[in-house]
């Protein structure tokens, strides 16, 4: 119980939609490669991963159309909001990703930002697109879960 309250003290960023869009069929931790002024705004919780998606360019890992808020006390040495982030992964993990990537329908996105250790995380999933159907039952299941909640106090 404790080790959930620390983790949702350290949640940064989360993507509720991904969820919503995509069925997860993996995921994977990874470090973010970032400057001095770009983990102080993630600090401060401007961050937004709507966007986002990981790409494999020539075997390494890049987080793409994250936007990380400039920092207000950046001066001239701020950080540009949408730029590539290297991900830091193992070269296995790289080359299954890799794998996933070159299938048709499958989409590898950040789902979490997240502290540990003091270090910025991010929680990759990978994910195949749900169809409007497929979205439509999830959003059913979701309020009859909160039906029978709410009713029975279960």
């Amino acid at each position: 119980m404790k080790k959930e309250k620390e983790k949702d003290e350290n949640l940064i960023a989360q993507n509720k939609k991904a969820r919503h869009d995509y069925f997860i069929k993996e995921t994977y931790e990874a470090g973010i490669a970032l400057t001095g002024t770009e983990i102080k705004s993630v600090r401060a919780r401007r961050i937004n991963l709507r966007d986002g998606y990981v790409q494999i360019i020539n075997g390494s890992a890049f987080l793409e159309n994250v936007h990380i808020s400039e920092y207000k006390q950046g001066n001239r040495y701020n950080h540009e909001p949408l730029r590539s982030r290297r991900l830091l992964l193992h070269k296995n993990e790289i080359n299954r990703l890799a794998k996933a990537q070159a299938e048709r329908g499958i989409a590898i996105i950040p789902l979490k930002v997240y502290l540990k250790h003091g270090f910025a995380k991010v929680l990759i999933g990978v994910g195949q697109g749900k169809k409007e159907y497929d979205k439509r039952q999830t959003i059913k299941e979701r309020d009859q879960k909160r039906e029978i909640h709410r009713r029975y106090g279960i």
